[in-house]
């Protein structure tokens, strides 16, 4: 990755980045109008995101065609902490399903079979493992 930002900034980041369960998600479509979903998501503690998806999510179709994106968590509602990751996404299939992954297990277990019964489902819902290459992290 690149500019990695430094100081009280970049130690926020890397903050908010471990403890935060919702990141936004931004793809571009075929009309290059952005797509914008709420993702969970696991940092590597690096210079990676993992964001595992359903098989039938369009992003995966937008991401095959533009794997560039914009990864944002949510601002303080007055304008500040304003965090922007942006990166090149791949699927990777080596990444061990979400109900064998402990850090994904770690922050989403409870979630994860809140939202689909079992940690064994959502792993069979959301199969698709996204890996995010961050290359520029900005904000304020």
């Amino acid at each position: 990755m690149t500019d990695w930002p430094s100081g009280e900034f970049g130690e926020r980041v890397k903050r908010r980045l471990r403890d935060e369960k919702v990141i936004w998600l931004t793809t571009v479509g075929r009309d290059g109008t952005p797509q914008m979903n709420p993702v969970w998501f696991l940092w590597d503690g690096a210079d990676s995101v993992l964001v595992y998806n359903r098989p039938d999510a369009q992003r995966l179709q937008h991401l095959a065609d533009r794997p560039q994106l914009a990864l944002n968590l949510d601002g303080n509602g007055g304008g500040g902490d304003i965090v922007v990751l942006t990166g090149v996404a791949r699927r990777d299939d080596t990444v061990a399903p979400a109900d064998r992954h402990e850090g994904y297990l770690a922050k989403y277990r409870d979630d994860m079979a809140r939202v689909s019964g079992s940690v064994e489902r959502f792993a069979q819902d959301y199969s698709v493992p996204l890996l995010v290459d961050v290359r520029r992290v900005r904000g304020h």
